[in-house]
């Protein structure tokens, strides 16, 4: 049977991102302490490649419930500043929320579509940086030179993304089991989605397309590590919005039975009552 590629409608698909990021806010924020394991190496690998420190000024672009936004505003200190966007004013209230608990008085948001970053007015920053969000832009070049435009010359844009699916079965598994049993096509190139920058040379030449130069980028070893594929299920059910979206097509029973199927598949983690799934990012840093 041949799979009707559907035309892909970057304005719907911007709407619904929004949407799911609304409604996940809470949980995402919820599992922050998650996050800061998992991904934390990451990030302070990302602020080390972009040279964040003491008094520098900061974008945090898809920044969510702002747990990077926060390590931020801690290295950059008292003197200085971080802008956190998102498309979401949901989860950007958390990150608002979290900022101002944490005693953050150098932290703003504002809510922004990764892609007209034209749209806020602030004075140039020394670095630009975006967290598993650039993936998800439709116009990833579009944002990437919203992005250098915010920079001073010479400031630093820096990014995390998954690599390719083999490497983060984690998350292809279940994309895998949703996309057959949704009958969904395999995303074209250059359509958003979780791996589509998993290749280093395209990530690459993104960023040199985009009009930075020195492009570092490095691979990092980041295993979700939970009690259990059941729990790792939880998470991605409350937390992953691009699942639901691809799950949308099918009934509320057929939806049940592919999340069973992905619990199953996670299980293979597994290992002496503990979960680690396997997952690698690429952590990128480029100058204007």
């Amino acid at each position: 049977m041949t799979i009707q590629q559907p035309v892909f409608d970057p304005v719907k698909f911007k709407d619904t991102t929004r949407k799911q990021w609304d409604s996940a806010a809470e949980a995402w924020n919820r599992w922050g302490s998650l996050l800061t394991r998992w991904l934390g190496p990451a990030t302070e690998l990302m602020l080390d490649m972009t040279d964040i420190g003491k008094g520098s000024r900061v974008l945090d672009v898809a920044a969510g419930a702002g747990e990077q936004t926060l390590t931020a505003a801690r290295r950059v200190g008292p003197t200085g500043y971080v802008l956190a966007t998102d498309i979401s004013p949901g989860i950007l209230d958390f990150a608002a929320s979290n900022a101002k608990l944490a005693g953050h008085a150098n932290v703003d948001t504002v809510v922004a579509d990764g892609e007209m970053l034209d749209a806020i007015s602030a004075q140039p920053f020394d670095a630009v940086i975006s967290r598993v969000g650039l993936i998800y832009f439709p116009d990833q070049n579009r944002a990437l030179g919203g992005m250098r435009d915010h920079l001073k010359p010479g400031g630093k844009v820096g990014a995390i993304v998954y690599s390719t699916a083999d490497k983060n079965p984690f998350f292809s598994i279940p994309v895998g089991i949703i996309r057959r049993r949704a009958a969904l096509p395999a995303p074209l190139p250059g359509q958003p989605g979780p791996f589509s920058l998993g290749d280093p040379a395209v990530l690459a030449k993104l960023l040199t397309d985009a009009g930075f130069h020195d492009v570092r980028i490095e691979k990092v070893n980041a295993p979700v590590r939970l009690q259990s594929a059941l729990e790792c299920l939880q998470f991605e059910q409350e937390s992953f919005g691009a699942l639901h979206q691809m799950l949308a097509g099918l009934s509320p029973s057929e939806q049940d039975d592919a999340w069973a199927e992905i619990e199953t598949a996670l299980g293979q983690f597994e290992h002496d009552g503990q979960f680690e799934g396997p997952c690698e990012m690429l952590v990128a840093a480029a100058t204007r």
